[in-house]
């Protein structure tokens, strides 16, 4: 399963921000369990970096980000995914489109992430962090 995990799911991680880190540090330590495969953008890659860097500094944040992407693989946001974005009428937030398009080119399965009415315009189902954990329990 390709799962994409929103910027704000990785800020609560690298933030510590509770009571969504309990679920979120639950997800981002899914890789090579279930036979799950969790990806993300540049861009929520960039925004995490950004308010970590905020809370606990930049050199701690890249370290952060470094140790992030060994568990994580990354999305392309190209020409064609940005033009995408762009021409969805039903896209009113721009990152939000160049994520789902992101999402979608890698073929992903599931988008987590703790703002679901973002991607109310999303033909890939999107979950909150809480929401895919008790699903995968009830999987099993």
């Amino acid at each position: 399963m390709k799962v994409f995990i929103d910027a704000n799911v990785i800020i609560a991680v690298l933030n510590k921000e509770y009571p969504l880190f309990t679920w979120a540090s639950r997800v981002l330590s899914l890789p090579g369990k279930n036979n799950i495969t969790l990806f993300t953008s540049p861009l929520c890659l960039a925004i995490a970096f950004y308010f970590s860097g905020k809370k606990s500094g930049e050199k701690l944040a890249k370290k952060k980000i470094e140790q992030l992407c060994r568990n994580i693989q990354i999305t392309t946001i190209d020409e064609k995914i940005t033009t995408q974005a762009i021409s969805n009428p039903q896209v009113h937030d721009f990152e939000d489109g160049l994520e789902y398009y992101s999402a979608l080119y890698q073929k992903c399965n599931i988008i987590i992430t703790e703002n679901i009415e973002d991607f109310y315009f999303s033909e890939i189902e999107v979950l909150s962090c809480e929401e895919f954990l008790k699903r995968l329990r009830h999987d099993k």
